[in-house]
């Protein structure tokens, strides 16, 4: 057992030099340092404790939901604008696509597969470009 916990803090080690985590880090002290995204995401939580607080009351005011849905929608769409979060999403996306790759062999693995050939990627590839999320 502590051979196989071994070799996780390796491949947990080994994640941490690869660039994509590396990009990952360097987009989210990005988006840390960006001032007027960190403004936009405090008034977008603002907003998000408002309206559940509204949403919570026996007498609600459905036209003051509406308002606040309107208000996180447009908070949303700035926020997702932003050039440092547009680069974090992506860099985000790449290494979820390592990660979710590495736990497919390792499932793929547990069901008897090669660990050494087996390819979770090409398993779910239907060769139509619109049914998936990216390539590999």
């Amino acid at each position: 057992m502590a051979d196989v916990i071994q070799i996780a803090r390796e491949l947990g080690a080994a994640l941490q030099e690869d660039a994509r985590y590396k990009a990952l880090m360097q987009a989210r002290k990005a988006n840390d340092e960006d001032e007027q995204l960190q403004k936009l995401i405090g008034e977008f939580n603002i907003i998000m404790l408002n309206a559940q607080q509204e949403a919570e009351k026996e007498d609600k005011d459905e036209a003051k939901l509406q308002a606040y849905n309107e208000q996180y929608v447009e908070a949303y769409k700035t926020i997702m604008d932003n050039e440092n979060m547009q680069a974090y999403q992506a860099a985000q996306s790449e290494l979820e696509a390592v990660v979710n790759t590495i736990n497919g062999i390792i499932a793929m693995s547990l069901n008897g597969e090669d660990p050494a050939t087996c390819d979770p990627d090409a398993q779910n590839c239907t060769h139509d470009c619109s049914t998936c999320g990216g390539c590999h």
